[in-house]
């Protein structure tokens, strides 16, 4: 028995966790890779999760998991969403895998979801437990994942993108000072649509949370663009405030 299963685990219920990253490569995925029971050959990729304990409730139980799994955090995790599918557990390389590390291998397990949207150059993952590697993973090279993940993983992008229509999320991703071009190349990236830049113009310019600064880009090939900034106090007195730049 592995020393997890001494720990009051709950055989139902788990939390999986949807850690996106944004740099300048675009969209990422921090994703675990597991041992193969069989100690095969071949890559299983996988979100970080795992059961709850009995003690602790599901936030809780969120940041410990991805902490155990990946090393990272103190990590502000949005709940979004469950899943409780009875065939959740259709692979036999996934049921042999439960086999190897769990009590009750055969138990019916519903699962919360949990994400969050962070810079990868601020955090540094590394594997334990049962994760023998952690890599951030571009979103369109996101491989078949174990379990129902993919399904998860796309919940969660879809609950990310309903969020950034509606709140400032998008901005901690963003240089304390930044263009209107980084600005577009973050919502495009992250929603998945292509913005028209007149468009796009035309609307910030109507958005007093951003503040034109009295400066410019240095050190760069082409024109320096015009530097803005997210202000905080002008989005709290903001009460029509919407980041739909589409």
């Amino acid at each position: 028995m592995s020393e997890s299963q001494n720990l009051g685990l709950n055989p139902n219920v788990s939390v999986d966790c949807v850690v996106f990253g944004f740099d300048k490569a675009g969209l990422k995925v921090l994703l675990i890779e597991r041992d193969n029971p069989d100690n095969t050959e071949g890559k299983n990729y996988q979100l970080p999760g795992d059961l709850i304990r009995n003690d602790e409730d599901l936030d809780e139980a969120a940041n410990r998991v991805l902490k155990e799994l990946t090393n990272i955090d103190n990590l502000f995790l949005q709940q979004f969403a469950a899943f409780g599918n009875p065939l959740r557990v259709k692979r036999e390389n996934d049921l042999e895998w439960l086999r190897s590390i769990r009590k009750d291998p055969d138990a019916r397990v519903v699962t919360i979801g949990y994400y969050a949207l962070i810079k990868p150059e601020d955090f540094a993952p590394s594997a334990s437990s049962f994760a023998r590697k952690a890599e951030w993973v571009r979103y369109e090279d996101v491989p078949e994942l174990a379990f129902d993940h993919n399904l998860i993983l796309e919940s969660g992008l879809a609950s990310l993108k309903q969020k950034m229509r509606s709140e400032p999320v998008g901005f901690e991703l963003l240089p304390a000072k930044f263009t209107l071009r980084q600005l577009q190349n973050l919502y495009e990236t992250v929603m998945g649509v292509e913005i028209d830049k007149r468009n796009f113009r035309r609307k910030v310019q109507g958005m007093k949370f951003l503040v034109a600064l009295d400066e410019k880009q240095k050190g760069v090939a082409h024109k320096p663009a015009q530097l803005y900034r997210f202000s905080n106090n002008n989005y709290k007195d903001s009460f029509s405030a919407t980041f739909d730049f589409a």
